[in-house]
This record gives structure tokens, sequence and C-alpha cells, in this order.
């Protein structure tokens, strides 16, 4: 059995929802990349007493590895170090060094504000220099230290410790310094070599998948030796599979049955997103830029194609014309148009997508017209109706697409999105309408 790590996510800020945690799935790859099996991911608010809970609750499940982020500032409710040394039965000892050198971090925090709480700083820097006995410190990123806690002295069965800060500015860079520490890598020695496949579908429900995982086992195919999850993401359904190198012919062999059952709807099998295929193949060759007026997605679109880095090469710009006002101003098009079929039809989501290229001379153009909800749909176009179309410019061609998708405001607007992108990836495919 490979090693087992849990992850401590702590802060009532995440647990109510108030912040998103983004900690946690980061941590969950790149343990996944050492070869460390996951077997948990627990959130806890900023109550001492919960937290040391947990971290028996998962040292009870026989982890070789726990990771805690957050709780590592300078004020009174940042406990994590203090509840981690309790746990491990390390006390608390002043690192006279370390304090030193958060000072000189914190040095240019009080020439800014000088009218700063000096003995209030002083003492959160004192306090983030408290580490317990024999751990390891992780140097700061920010201001706060990381740590490296091993189990009990002469208790060591337990599971390490790694603590680290919350914010994931701080957090990603000091994974890299925790990871070559020697009580790391004791921790970790049982690591192996666990892989991670991805097959991504569109077009098809969920239940599907559920039908074709049956019949591979009817096929013969092992799936006990594999952890198999399927999700449906964004509009999309994702088959992620997990094994040791021995079954990778079982998940080949898997693999062969989605193709087989799922060739019109399997568009990825290699672990790429529609958003990387896109801009892989806006790139070419030939190279092509692509510009987006958007109607009910507000933006979002123009969002996911530019939140790649390098996006700039092949994104031209993007227009949010909401009203109809701004559809004939900003992207030209003929009033006429939404006269005769309304600004949610077909016609008018080509012309939005004709108007993007000329406004921004892009190649290639996208437009996005719909009925978001949670009010305004009609018996003809009831909420969740959205028209979406994907233009080559000088008449290269296009896919032109209505939908009736469903689920709340926000589910519309997202798989909205997911939709537009794969209209445009099957365009730069060579389909036409």
């Amino acid at each position: 059995m490979s090693a087992r790590a849990a992850i401590l996510v702590t802060g009532t800020e995440v647990l109510t929802g108030r912040v998103s945690d983004r900690n946690g799935p980061w941590l969950a790859d790149r343990l996944l990349e050492l070869g460390v099996d996951v077997a948990q991911t627990a959130i806890v608010a900023d109550r001492p007493q919960e937290l040391l809970a947990t971290l028996r609750f998962l040292a009870d499940q026989g982890v070789d590895m726990v990771i805690t982020s957050g709780g590592l500032g300078p004020t009174a409710d940042d406990l994590t170090a203090e509840v981690v040394a309790a746990f491990q039965e390390r006390p608390l000892m002043l690192d006279e060094a370390l304090e030193g050198r958060i000072a000189e971090i914190l040095r240019p925090l009080a020439l800014r504000f000088p009218d700063l709480d000096v003995d209030a700083v002083r003492a959160g820097n004192a306090k983030q220099a408290l580490v317990p006995r024999g751990a390891t410190v992780l140097e700061p990123v920010g201001t706060a230290p990381g740590l490296v806690v091993p189990p009990p002295e002469g208790s060591p069965g337990g599971p390490t410790v790694v603590v680290l800060p919350g914010p994931p500015r701080e957090l990603q860079p000091m994974w890299g310094d925790a990871v070559v520490k020697d009580a790391f890598r004791a921790a970790t020695a049982g690591a192996g070599d666990l892989r991670q496949r991805t097959l991504r579908l569109f077009g098809l429900p969920e239940s599907e998948i559920a039908a074709t995982l049956r019949q591979a086992v009817a096929d013969g195919v092992a799936l006990e030796r594999l952890e198999v999850t399927t999700c449906l993401r964004r509009g999309e359904v994702e088959v992620v599979t997990r094994f040791e190198p021995p079954a990778q012919s079982v998940h080949d062999a898997l693999a062969d049955v989605v193709r087989t059952r799922h060739a019109d709807t399997l568009f990825s099998d290699d672990g790429r997103s529609v958003d990387a295929m896109v801009l892989d193949a806006l790139r070419g060759p030939p190279a092509r830029r692509i510009a987006v007026a958007e109607s009910c997605t507000g933006g979002l679109l123009a969002a996911r194609l530019t939140e790649r880095a390098g996006s700039s090469e092949v994104v031209a710009g993007g227009l949010v014309v909401y009203a109809n006002e701004a559809k004939v101003s900003l992207a030209g098009v003929d009033p006429g148009l939404i006269a005769s079929f309304g600004a949610v039809s077909v016609e008018v989501a080509r012309a939005l997508a004709s108007g993007a290229c000329d406004r921004f001379g892009a190649d290639v153009g996208v437009g996005v017209t719909g009925v978001a909800g949670p009010t305004g749909g009609t018996e003809d176009k009831p909420v969740g109706t959205v028209c979406l179309s994907a233009v080559l410019a000088d008449g290269g061609g296009a896919l032109t697409h209505r939908v009736t998708l469903p689920g709340a405001r926000f589910d519309v607007r997202d798989r909205s999105t997911t939709v537009a992108l794969h209209l445009v990836r099957r365009l730069l495919a060579g389909e036409r309408d």
C-alpha cells in the first residue's frame, strides 16, 4: 500500500463558504505527483478543540502524514502551531534566530506605517517564532514560517504533521521547501507510483457512463483493480481512473470500452480540458485569433479563454452586450434581426459572432445570447434557452446551436461557456453547419 496522507484545512471563513478552499485540491494534486494517496480532506473552524479532535481522528485512520493549512498568523486566533505541538507532545520553544528573520521581514512594514502598534507587532513576531521541539522550520514566504513536526518522541507510529500557511501565494512556494526535508521524506518513504488518467466526454448524461462501466465488467475488465470516479462538471462528464502500474492494462481496456461506446462524445483521452484544446487549436497551424460577443454570459466566456498564461497570443478581445442597444451599437447586430427573431435567437447569436470578428479583426468569432433566469422565460424560450454561434471570418463557415440548459442562473451561464468552447473546438476541427 502506498503512503497515505490527510489534508486538514483550517479557517471558519473556509468552513462557512465565505472563502473557497484552494489549498486542499492543490495539495491533493501535489501528493498524487509524489505517489502519496490522499485518504481524506477535512475543513475545521478556528477552534482549538475541533482542530485537536480532527487530528486525533485522522491519526486513528492510520495516515502517515497530515498536512494543515492556515492558522499561522500573529493574532490570538491563529492556533495551529500550538495545537499541533500539543498533539505531537512537543513543547513550544522560542527560536530566537527565526524571530530575528521574521522581524527583518516586518521591518519595511513598520517603516511604511509609522503609527503601527510596535508592541503588538513584536508580540505577534514572537508568537510566530514558537517552534515545537524537534520540528523542522520551513522559511517564511510571507511572515509565517511553516513546520514539519514529527510524531511524539518514542512513538514513531503516529503521523508527521506538515504545517503550512493559509494564503495560497505563501503555501505553494513553501511546498517545494517542505518536500525535500528529511522528516517529510521519512514520512512518505512508502510512496509508490500512483497513476491518474482522465477521459472527458460532452453531450451525454452521467448515467450513460454507469452503463458503460457495467458493460466493461461484462466484457471481463477487472475494474476492482482500478479506482474509477465519474463526475458531471461544467456540463461535461469526467471519468477519472487511479491505479498502480501493474493495472495499466486494465485502465487501457476500460478506455477502449469508453472509446467504442462513446466515440461521438469522447473528446479528450489525454486529460486535456476543452479550454486547453481550443487554445492549442487556435495556436495552429494555422494560427488564428478569437473574439467574443456575450449577452447572458456577461464576460464569463472571455474569462475562460484568458485564464491560461499565453492566451494573449490568440485572444483578440470581447464585448459584453447585454442590452439590445449594445448589441446593435457595439457588435453591429442589425436591429431588424432583433425585431424579427428576438434577442435570444440563433440569428442574433450568428450576428454577434460575426460582429465580434469584425470589431476585433479576429479570425474566429463567438456569439452567446440566452435566458439565464430565474425570470424572463417564455413558452417558446423558457429559462435555460441559450443560442450560440462560432464563425470563421470571411465566410469560412460556422456552427450555430440552440440549447436548453438545466439548473439555476449560475449553472446556465457557466454551462453556456462550455457549450461555446465545444462549438469552437468542433469548428476548428473542420465541422460546419
